[in-house]
Formats: structure tokens, C-alpha cells, sequence
């Protein structure tokens, strides 16, 4: 990709490809202090009021720089590494490549937490290793006044549900979900039901003198992946058929109908939804139900089997950040007689994370 000057216009060429940049797609981004605050970097001009016949009056182009005067008055410097970087979509975010990971996973991503660990360059390294493995663990996290309200809105903002801004996860009588009791959990990924979707889920160890309730993930992503290599058919069709998803409380009816693995507008992974109890698949021919059940049991069987599941115990001060798009989780069993365990629980967005992430590599000059 490079940019070329012809008869004072601007123009991108890319693989044989070459295009006319508008002149008023230029003027847009010019961003001197009278024109963007430095701050924000927001606009302090609506280019809606500009006239329209914006044309080019004279340009210079160096290694680095486009320099551009405009018929209006005005003139801007741009980088030409911003040019090609809007030309080729490039997401910050969607660069980080996943790391496809099964039981052989070693390295649980582990940071200790410190006072000011939101503005280092270790939070940074942790949400990379977040984007590329789907979960990330602080070690040594204060577990007093609820402090895991704290440590989310210090990367983002909390996403408040019917649970609260947070929830507590130990046994009590009468629960409204299987997690608030002392029985095994399989593999799967919270909040289906919901639209949108929960993106990131944390949770906080308070507590833990059992001998069991060892926490487990799964990555849907190698999972699907596999799916989609051994079994095509399966795969394709667990990524067209939307199933519905339910959640009901004395007070709440929620409701979502989606994909079990939904994929971009580019044809690759997006997200995995995987909660057989509160999944209801909508009614079919009876050849095509036969290959979708055929489907969500293979695909269950392989999220239950022990070659995709990591398992490890939680200690008190362990903060687990997981990616609920594309990790389940689960737990196994314990005796609640043997003690207290106690986790807190609360949801984020990508937002956060990836706002954070942006900042901090904007802070340290940093390249993701």
C-alpha cells in the first residue's frame, strides 16, 4: 500500500488497485489545535457546515507526512501511516490474534495486583494476553468492602443485570440458579438469554476452604474450530440455526434467540452460546432436527471432554477476567460441610477493555 500524488490530487494504490482520495475525506481530518482538541480529540468543527466543492489547492509528500492546503484556507499535516492504517480497517483489537489453547495450557496468565497496576505497562501485557487466550487471572487482589466493584470500573464500567451490580456465588437454599448451589457445574457460558450478551465476566475469590470446587474453562474457539475441520456439517449447522434461550425469576422473563456459534460478517468466530439447560431449539423437519441434535451433542461432548478442559482452584485474592463470548466455565463439585466458598461475581463489557487497552498503548507508545 502506498499513496501517490498525480495533478494535485491524492491517490491510494494497493495491489495493482488504484483509487482517488476525496479531497473533503482529507479536509475532515484535518486536525490542527483550531480544529480538534487535544484532549478529547474531537472535532471542533461540524463538517456537515463545510462547502461542499472542497478542492485541493497544493500538496507535498514525504516519507512520513501528506501535506495538504486547502481552497478554504486551511491546511493539515497527516501522517502516512494514519492514511494507510484507515484504508486498510485495521482494528487495534481484532490484530490480536487468539491463541487456539486445550488441557496441555501450562501458563494461566497470571499478574499480581498492585495499588496502581491500571496504569502500568503489566495491565497493558494483561489484556493483550487477554484478547489472545480468553481469560486472564490477578493473583493478591484485595478481598474486602467488595473491591471487585472497584477493580472493574477501574478498567471499564460494571454491566448491571437482574443480579445485581454484582453477585455473591456460594450454596444457599432456594437459589435461582444452579451456581449458588454446591453441585457440579459443566462447561458453559453465562447469560445467553441476554441481548446483548454479557461480554466479560469476573470473578473474585473471597473464600476458599474446600477441597473441591475446582474452577474449569474451555475455549469454544479451538473447540469450534475442531468442529468445523472434523465435522463440516455440524458446524454449519450450529452457525445458521438460532435457538431461543430463556431465563425466568418470580419477577423477570428474559428471552434471546441466537446462534449457538455465531460468526462475523466475514464468515469467522464471533461468539459461542452453550447452556443446555436453558436452550430450546425451535421446530424442524425431522431430518434437520435429527442432524442438529447429532450437532449439540458432538459439540457437547467435546466441551465436556478432558482434552479441551483446563481445571485449577482459586485462592482467596484470585480474580479471574474471562471472555464469556468465547470461554466456558464451570466447576466441579464440593462439600459446602467442609467449609465456606465464596466468590463475587460481576459483568463488563469489550468497551472497557478495549478503551483501557487503547489508552494504555496510547500512554507507553506502545503497538498492539
Amino acid at each position: 500500500m502506498k499513496i501517490k500524488l498525480e495533478n494535485n490530487k491524492v491517490f491510494f494504490e494497493n495491489k495493482g488497485s488504484k483509487k482517488e482520495i476525496h479531497p473533503f475525506w482529507l479536509r475532515e481530518r484535518i486536525d490542527g489545535v483550531n480544529f480538534v482538541d487535544r484532549g478529547t480529540q474531537q472535532r471542533l468543527f461540524d463538517p456537515t457546515t463545510l462547502k461542499k466543492n472542497i478542492e485541493i489547492k497544493n500538496l507535498k509528500l514525504s516519507n512520513e507526512f501528506l501535506e495538504v492546503s486547502f481552497n478554504d484556507g486551511t491546511k493539515t499535516k497527516i501522517l502516512i501511516h494514519n492514511i494507510l492504517k484507515e484504508f486498510s480497517n485495521v482494528n487495534d483489537i481484532k490484530s490480536i490474534e487468539r491463541i487456539k489453547w486445550n488441557s496441555s495450557l501450562k501458563n494461566l496468565n497470571n499478574y499480581e495486583f498492585n495499588d496502581n497496576i491500571f496504569e502500568q505497562k503489566k495491565m497493558y501485557e494483561a489484556l493483550i494476553n487477554f484478547y489472545k487466550f480468553g481469560f486472564v487471572i490477578f493473583k493478591k487482589v484485595p478481598t474486602e468492602n467488595d473491591f471487585l466493584v472497584k477493580f472493574a470500573n477501574s478498567i471499564g464500567s460494571v454491566r448491571r443485570t437482574n443480579f445485581g451490580e454484582f453477585f455473591n456465588v456460594k450454596s444457599k437454599p432456594n437459589p435461582n440458579d444452579l451456581a449458588y448451589t454446591s453441585l457440579p457445574l459443566a462447561p458453559h457460558t453465562d447469560n445467553p438469554y441476554r441481548n446483548p450478551v454479557p461480554c466479560i465476566q469476573i470473578l473474585h475469590c473471597i473464600e476458599n476452604e474446600v477441597k473441591g470446587g475446582y474452577s474449569t474453562l474451555v475455549d469454544g474457539y479451538t473447540v469450534t474450530e475442531e468442529l468445523k475441520k472434523d465435522y463440516p456439517d455440524f458446524y454449519k449447522i450450529l452457525t445458521e440455526i438460532k435457538v431461543r434461550y430463556q431465563f425466568i425469576d418470580k419477577d423477570i422473563f428474559l428471552e434471546n434467540w441466537a446462534e449457538m456459534i455465531q460468526l462475523d460478517e466475514e464468515g469467522n468466530f464471533k461468539q459461542v452460546r452453550f447452556s443446555p439447560r436453558l436452550d430450546f431449539v425451535p421446530l424442524m423437519e425431522k431430518e434437520k432436527l435429527e442432524l442438529y441434535y447429532s450437532a449439540r451433542n458432538k459439540i457437547s461432548e467435546l466441551y465436556n471432554s478432558d482434552e479441551f478442559r483446563i481445571e485449577f482452584k482459586l485462592a482467596p485474592g484470585d480474580l479471574l477476567m474471562m471472555d464469556n463470548h468465547r470461554l466456558l466455565h464451570g466447576r466441579t463439585e464440593y462439600n459446602a460441610n467442609e467449609g465456606n466458598r465464596f466468590l463475587q461475581g460481576c459483568y463488563i463489557d469489550y468497551d472497557s477493555t478495549e478503551g483501557k487497552l487503547k489508552h494504555l498503548k496510547k500512554k507507553f507508545n506502545y503497538e498492539v
